[in-house]
């Protein structure tokens, strides 16, 4: 059976729409051949919301989030195609999950093309010398530095981040499904997280971020 590898999912969501865990399973029903993939997709009717991504969605709403009396808070834009939309219970529903994610989970960007090219290549460096000191083959040094490089953009990356409620999903995939709903196109345009202090340590952040999860109920 052909390799299922991160960046083939990645082209195969581009192109349907599909969410992530979605395309994974149809690549690998299909041994890797991603025309048979596709079909797969839209036999099973999960391809349907590329149809609407690329409608001009100029609605939405902004929603805030304050955490713990003020230490935190989040303002988010997510955009629809109408006001009628931006003020349905799902849709408010779902903006209200993504700020709770960025609360808790702290992401740099929306989505991977917003990464800049000298930071993806500056993090590839630090990486591929990191793993050449474990003495490790060239062809398993690349294949380890592909997964960790997808793992670092799903760690800093909103929409490939999975979601805090259920990590089998990630919050592409919520999207997707609320778009597959409601028959807009939903699109996270921005964010902004606001955190109380400066030069918190790793067991301060990491301590927060369970506060976080914990008052919405997560843990």
């Amino acid at each position: 059976m052909a390799d299922v590898t991160a960046s083939m999912i990645k082209d195969l969501r581009e192109r349907t729409g599909a969410g992530m865990s979605d395309c994974k399973k149809a690549l690998v029903e299909t041994d890797a051949d991603m025309e048979k993939a596709i079909d797969f997709l839209r036999k099973k009717g999960l391809a349907k919301a590329a149809k609407k991504a690329g409608r001009e969605a100029t609605e939405g709403a902004v929603v805030s989030y304050i955490h713990g009396g003020g230490r935190i808070g989040v303002m988010v834009e997510v955009n629809c195609e109408t006001d009628f939309v931006a003020r349905n219970e799902d849709f408010q529903a779902f903006c209200r999950e993504v700020a709770l994610q960025i609360a808790a989970m702290n992401p740099l960007y929306v989505r991977t093309e917003e990464v800049p090219a000298d930071a993806v290549a500056r993090e590839k460096e630090i990486r591929l010398e990191q793993a050449r000191q474990s003495g490790k083959p060239e062809q398993v040094i690349q294949k380890m530095l592909e997964g960790q490089l997808s793992k670092w953009m799903k760690e800093i990356c909103l929409l490939d981040q999975p979601w805090v409620k259920d990590d089998k999903k990630s919050i592409a995939d919520l999207q997707q499904d609320l778009i597959a709903k409601i028959g807009e196109n939903i699109r996270v345009r921005r964010f902004a997280r606001f955190e109380l202090g400066e030069g918190l340590d790793k067991k301060q952040g990491d301590d927060f971020a369970a506060e976080v999860a914990k008052t919405a109920g997560l843990a």
